[in-house]
This record gives structure tokens, sequence and C-alpha cells, in this order.
């Protein structure tokens, strides 16, 4: 397997996917604007590439794929550049803010052929799992499912 995945935002979640993506031995770089963070990231993985500008990874062309862990608010913009810059790109919930953007995105990866997904880890969570099963089976009465359209 080659290592050509980079992983943009380090903080928070970031760190979870890099320790993840590295395990996996995928991971060739990661980026991050504190240059602090990305020093203590280099001391534990010694052999990846760190960047602080996200469109110097964009630019990179052994970097096939990328791991959107930034704030929310920048989740659209990053995940669009990726896109259009042809990587393949996973995106951490929320895939934007707002659901035309969103749309956009999922146009985007469409017309450029590329792979788009965001995080969803609370689908497998024990709660969610036990909620959808009570859910199917009855036991807390009758659901109502409502879809609100966001307003923006």
């Amino acid at each position: 397997m080659s290592k050509n995945i980079a992983v943009i935002g380090c903080g928070y979640w970031g760190k979870n996917l890099v320790r993840n993506f590295h395990e996996l031995d995928s991971l060739c770089a990661i980026c991050d604007a504190d240059e602090g963070l990305l020093k203590s990231f280099k001391e534990k993985y010694p052999d990846l590439k760190t960047f602080t500008d996200y469109l110097d990874i964009l630019k990179h062309p052994d970097i096939k794929a990328v791991v959107i862990a930034t704030p929310a608010e920048t989740h659209y913009s990053v995940a669009k550049d990726a896109l259009l810059a042809g990587k393949d790109t996973y995106v951490e919930k929320p895939i934007a803010i707002h659901y035309k953007d969103g749309e956009e995105l999922v146009a985007i990866a469409s017309k450029e052929n590329r792979i788009l997904m965001v995080g969803h880890i609370l689908q497998y969570h024990p709660a969610v799992l036990k909620l959808k099963q009570l859910i199917k089976n009855g036991d807390i009465g009758d659901v109502l499912m409502k879809i609100v359209a966001a307003v923006g």
C-alpha cells in the first residue's frame, strides 16, 4: 500500500485521524496552521511531511486523498478546494454548515469523478444502535420522523 493520504487539521479530532491513518500505513503528510502542534506531531511521527498551508498539500502530486478535520465552518471551502484539485476527500462531520454547500460538494465530486465521504462515527455508537433497535421493535411507541430543510 502506498502512503498517499494527508490529514488537514491535527487538533481535537484530527489527532485521532492522524493516528489511525498512520497505523494503516497510508499517511504521508499532515497540515495544521499551528507550527507548535506540527512540531509535536513530527516528534511522534518523524516520517510524515508537514505543511502549514493546506493549499500546498493540494498541489502535491503524490498526495491522492485528503482527510479534513478543520473547524466546521471551513469544511466546505477546504473540501471544495480539495475536490477541484483532484483529491479524493474525507471530511469530518458536518460536511458543510449550509445544506446547499453540501449539495454543491456532492455535485463537484460527481463531476470530477472523486470520492467524497463524510465522517459518521456516531452511526455505529452503541447508544444509536440501541435506539434504532428500540424503534424497530416498537418498544418506545410511535416515532414521528420529521425532516426540516435548512434555511439559508
